[in-house]
């Protein structure tokens, strides 16, 4: 068993002051027992537009102030540390990875997600219209990793739409999926708690979300309610807004008795193989 924290942001255009709120609240996470730590979508910049992510975008192969900050923290902190979504760069230069990149309690990289399912969606007028792939490439592959605390799966937002994406992990052995999001305020009244709960319930695991939550300075408004919930889909801490963190238990173990006393992935009729991403 082990503690596994959220952190919950409204970053804002100040890369330097989110970097430090992030710090900020790992620190009070891992005083209440926090060993894996995830933070949410987009926690180093809520830029005033979109393009500028572009801006910030880092080389995966040679560190900028982001993903030397997720390194050095995981290590002074000795604590697994996955950070939200980080923008990488790719050959296009008018486009960029989001990237959710896992680091172990020794600050090395052992695990990095790219998005792929982005969110490309007219909203009301208040909310505005959400173009995101019109400057991110999408992802492709499908990532598990095994860790002392069980075998992760990582998501990101809109991703948690798409089931067939978890069903995939849970084939794979995934027991606990840690999903960073910036969800719209729109959305998540209507949807959130209800995909949170399905994806745990569905796949009989635990499932790890760590939301932007608040009113931004660009006049977007993110729903926040970052969660942790069980495989049998009890919601195990919530935070409804504003900044701060939620906190529990998660136990592998507790995953396996799930899916053997109760044993519905066994049960499974229709079986595709999804091998295609788009």
């Amino acid at each position: 068993m082990a503690k596994f924290a959220s952190i919950q942001m409204a970053s804002g255009p100040n890369v330097s002051a989110n970097l430090s709120e992030a710090e900020r609240l790992i620190k009070m996470s891992v005083e209440s027992g926090a060993e894996l730590v995830v933070l949410p979508e987009n926690f180093a910049l809520m830029g005033m537009k979109d393009l500028d992510t572009l801006k910030i975008a880092e080389d995966i192969n040679n560190p900028g102030e982001i993903l030397e900050f997720l390194s050095n923290t995981a290590k002074y902190f000795g604590i697994w540390l996955l950070g939200g979504t980080v923008p990488i760069k790719t050959n296009d230069t008018s486009k960029i990875l989001s990237a959710s990149i896992l680091f172990n309690d020794k600050g090395e990289q052992v695990a990095r997600y790219d998005k792929i399912h982005l969110f490309d969606m007219d909203l009301s007028e208040s909310s505005g219209a959400y173009h995101e792939s019109s400057f991110t490439k999408a992802g492709s592959d499908i990532i598990t990793i095994d860790s002392p605390f069980g075998k992760l799966g990582i998501a990101i937002c809109y991703d948690i739409r798409f089931p067939e994406l978890f069903r995939k992990m849970t084939k794979s052995g995934m027991q606990i999926l840690l999903l960073p999001s910036s969800f719209t305020a729109i959305t998540g009244q209507a949807h959130w708690e209800i995909l949170n709960r399905s994806r745990a319930i569905e796949n009989l695991c635990y499932v790890v979300t760590s939301a932007q939550g608040g009113y931004h300075v660009n006049g977007r408004e993110t729903y926040g309610h970052s969660m942790i919930v069980s495989p049998w889909g009890k919601i195990l801490d919530q935070l409804n807004s504003g900044s701060g963190f939620v906190i529990a238990d998660v136990d592998k173990n507790f995953v396996e008795e799930t899916r053997n006393n109760f044993p519905v992935l066994e049960h499974r009729k229709l079986i595709c193989d999804f091998t295609e991403i788009a």
